[in-house]
């Protein structure tokens, strides 16, 4: 995908507001007036200064106002972080749903292989560095034009050459610095996430393999590659903080730089007589009290780079077409067998499937035998439409799998994988996934076709044991069983299972086989597996070598 530039992500990240504009527009406007209230604080000290100056009685009204403006300035600015923060957390949690929503779109076809620690990085860091956009750029970027402007006329009422002075400090404060501060960072902020994402990558690879690392003695290894990736990290962000560090001094710079220039500006129309000396002490009090707003579009210049890298990492996924798109609006299917003809698939450049034909009739159970890597997964994939084939034909009820509506083809399909995924959630909960309607009567009764039920009884905790992470409180083969069980109980009647015994011991298998044949007659079921003694229970066996039927 190409690379978006800032102005691109920025643009995108602001249609985004659309719906809460309302709230925007409220949080500019009391920012500014937040911001008006803390600039007439020292202007007023300086009006007080005249005023005794001029021997005035104004000076207990300008102190009362002077209290009232910090009065206002807490009342304002609080409303304005309010707004600004809704509004942030509002939309990072509407980004969530879009890339949550993304992501079953681009599934399973888009994430099989894809590094998971990175998406975890991805959803969870990524979007929420978005917030500094939300809550801390969109509003204050609006909040400093609207201040310069204020101020910059408030200053020519002064001296025209005040405003233009003016203007020019805002313009280089607010504008000038964060595209030199942009530039200077180049893609570090981009190289911060990567790492980022590749260390979260690394943690989370090396605590599921840290069974493996201890067997192998690996710990040493692992450690020192983990702390290479973390000082690979540390490079990228001391880098950014370094670029952030040299922005702030030289803005400060920048600042007083242009105070000093009001000074001698003021001092010679002084001179000159074109203005008093409350012309000369309030503009500059004015002008020095006056760059908070552009400040902190200053401050924002480095920052903003790991934003950017961020926005562009989430947007990618959201723009990301899948392979597969869904199919709605067609006319309901009902299940009357299935087959393929002529099949042709190829993946990274590889033939996996080539020319093709098999049927499975409606009530018969239909074994496939063959070595690994010979396209048999591939072709319940397939019939699953996680992909689509390059060649030839993939029929349900005599309809182009293309042409079903996806709801349909999960409803008439149950599908079981070598690997059975467990979330950490009790037992009776991952069985529910399969059917969350489901009765318990009806989930004991898909465990009893499993072969699973008399084990989850002397469990403490019975269907409510909690299964830990990736189940790994449970043996393969009882993983396995419970994979079984959700199939049974999402009770399709097209059921295709990859090496559904290949974890169980001839017991356990004999009795799944022994469930398999008295559904038979209520559902197709194509059998999958490398044991031959599997295949004991199937109408017809085809042997699957090199993507076609030998």
């Amino acid at each position: 995908m190409k690379q978006r530039s800032n102005l691109a992500c920025m643009a995108r990240l602001i249609t985004l507001v659309g719906p809460l504009t309302g709230i925007m527009i409220l949080a500019i406007a009391l920012g500014v007036l937040g911001f008006i209230a803390a600039t007439l604080i020292p202007v007023l000290g300086g009006m007080g200064i005249l005023s005794v100056l001029h021997a005035s009685h104004t000076l207990p009204l300008i102190f009362l106002t002077a209290a009232l403006c910090a009065l206002l300035r807490g009342v304002f600015r609080y409303g304005e972080q309010t707004c600004n923060h809704y509004i942030a957390f509002k939309l990072l949690a509407i980004l969530r749903h879009k890339v949550f929503a993304a992501l079953r779109r681009l599934a399973p076809a888009k994430l099989d292989g894809r590094d998971k620690g990175d998406l975890i990085s991805v959803i969870t860091s990524d979007i929420e560095l978005l917030e500094v956009f939300y809550a801390h750029t969109i509003s204050p970027a609006a909040i400093a034009l609207v201040m310069s402007l204020i101020t910059a006329a408030f200053l020519a009422w002064f001296h025209w050459a005040y405003g233009v002075l003016a203007l020019a400090a805002y313009a280089t404060v607010g504008i000038l610095l964060p595209i030199l501060a942009s530039r200077r960072s180049g893609d570090t902020g981009n190289r911060m996430r990567q790492k980022a994402g590749q260390l979260s990558a690394f943690v989370l690879d090396s605590l599921r393999g840290l069974d493996e690392t201890i067997q192998y003695h690996g710990q040493e290894q692992r450690l020192a590659d983990l702390e290479g990736r973390t000082a690979d990290l540390s490079h990228a962000q001391r880098d950014m903080s370094r670029i952030t560090g040299t922005n702030t001094a030289l803005t400060h710079t920048v600042i007083w730089v242009y105070d000093l220039a009001l000074l001698a500006l003021s001092l010679a129309l002084l001179e000159l007589g074109q203005v008093d000396f409350g012309g000369v002490l309030i503009p500059l009090i004015t002008l020095m009290s006056s760059f908070g707003p552009v400040v902190a579009l200053a401050n924002l210049g480095a920052t903003l780079q790991s934003t950017f890298a961020a926005a562009r990492r989430v947007l990618d996924i959201l723009d990301e077409s899948p392979v597969v798109e869904d199919v709605s609006g067609r006319d309901v299917t009902h299940f009357d067998g299935a087959a393929c003809e002529n099949l042709t698939f190829s993946y990274g450049g590889e033939t996996i499937l080539d020319g093709l034909t098999l049927d499975f009739p409606k009530g018969k159970v239909v074994g496939i035998v063959g070595r690994s890597g010979s396209g048999k997964s591939t072709l319940l994939k397939l019939l699953m439409r996680f992909w689509d084939r390059q060649g030839g034909d993939v029929t349900l009820s005599r309809r182009d799998v293309r042409d079903i509506n996806t709801a349909d083809l999960r409803t008439m399909e149950g599908y079981m994988t070598q690997d059975t995924y467990l979330f950490h959630d009790s037992i009776l909960n991952n069985l529910l996934l399969a059917r969350p309607e489901a009765t318990r009567e009806e989930v004991e009764q898909a465990c009893q076709k499993a072969s699973i039920h008399d084990f989850i009884l002397t469990l403490p905790q019975g269907y409510d044991t909690p299964v830990g992470e990736l189940g790994d409180t449970l043996s393969g083969g009882e993983r396995q069983r419970l994979g079984l069980a959700r199939a049974f109980l999402h009770d399709a009647p097209f059921l295709l299972l990859d090496e559904p015994t290949s974890n169980l011991d001839s017991l356990n298998e004999a009795e799944i086989l022994r469930s398999l044949h008295r559904e038979r007659q209520a559902r197709t079921v194509i059998l999958v597996s490398h044991r031959r003694s599997t295949m004991g229970i199937a109408d017809v066996v085809h042997s699957v070598e090199h993507g076609r039927v030998s």
